[in-house]
């Protein structure tokens, strides 16, 4: 449904109205949530808010606040993009939160959601003995990973690799935002192909593009302008995946575990290496769609030899 900009501008004067209006126009026109916002409302206010710069924990003083001309017009924009380019939040805004933190994002990136965050935020454990003093992510994407690791595990040094030179410009930014330069090295290479043999990891992340062909071609407008490297992965969603578990396999230490995101590709993943067995952790809203896998386990060559029969 398309909405009369004019109109918009003239009759909704506080952010109250341009909130209530936004849940409307978001539901009319069948916006798709799931990239830092799970519905209508906390979408409107994550947009509004963001446009005009205010705190998003202190909704309530600002809610009948008049806006200027100037706002009501920039409003209406994001939201034109938002309902009509599709375009998702995030992007529009330039910004997204997780786990209580900022990040920078651009269509370079994925928008940070990952359920992993929720694990590293509760320090891994029980799985953990020791707080990890090395720990590798690949495909790092924005950083927010690879950050919330060097955050939690105060001892760290943290190597993030990603093969799209864009997406490590948005990590540097994020990285620098964070103070941690020291303590974060960025690389840009294919998973841990250009990472050099020391040292070993006690943890190694990883949230590869997994997203199966047929997946791809059903993906909403709104994902459709995240990159689609850092999405597809190949017909059963395993393309990166088999090299991934190949070069982890020498890279951990002995008491180490790779910590790995596969989304809804748990039956591919089982037909595709039937020998495995790993340990799938559940999320508040994930279930079966990380596992823990220890090195003793990936140094079996052939649990980690793909079942090329799937």
């Amino acid at each position: 449904m398309q909405h009369n900009s004019q109109q918009a501008i003239e009759h909704l004067l506080t952010i109250r109205d341009w909130i209530r209006f936004g849940v409307s126009w978001l539901n009319q026109s069948q916006a798709h949530f799931g990239q830092g916002t799970d519905n209508a409302q906390d979408d409107s206010i994550f947009l509004v808010l963001g446009t005009l710069s205010l705190p998003l924990d202190e909704l309530d003083p600002y809610l009948d606040a008049r806006l200027l001309q100037t706002e009501r017009e920039q409003l209406f924009e994001a939201f034109r993009r938002r309902c009509i380019e599709r375009e998702p939040t995030a992007y529009i805004l330039g910004q997204t939160w997780l786990q209580g933190l900022s990040f920078r994002v651009s269509p370079d990136v994925l928008i940070p959601r990952s359920p992993i965050s929720e694990l590293i935020a509760q320090g891994l454990e029980p799985w953990l003995e020791i707080s990890p003093t090395q720990i590798l992510e690949a495909c790092t994407g924005s950083g927010c990973l690879a950050i919330l690791a060097a955050l939690t595990f105060e001892e760290a040094n943290v190597v993030a690799t990603d093969i799209s030179p864009k997406a490590l410009e948005v990590a540097t930014l994020n990285v620098a935002d964070y103070e941690l330069q020291d303590r974060i090295s960025l690389v840009k290479t294919d998973l841990l192909q250009d990472i050099a043999p020391d040292p070993v990891f006690d943890l190694i992340i990883c949230n590869p593009p997994y997203v199966n062909t047929q997946s791809m071609r059903a993906l909403p407008k709104e994902f459709l302008h995240e990159p689609d490297l850092a999405l597809a992965g190949g017909t059963e969603g395993m393309d990166l995946v088999i090299p991934l578990l190949e070069q982890v396999s020498t890279r951990l230490k002995s008491d180490g575990w790779l910590l790995l995101e596969i989304g809804n590709e748990q039956a591919y993943f089982e037909a595709m290496f039937p020998k495995l067995n790993p340990i799938w952790l559940q999320t508040a809203n994930a279930d079966n769609q990380i596992m823990l896998l220890s090195a003793k386990q990936l140094q079996d060559v052939t649990a980690i030899t793909p079942n090329r029969t799937v």
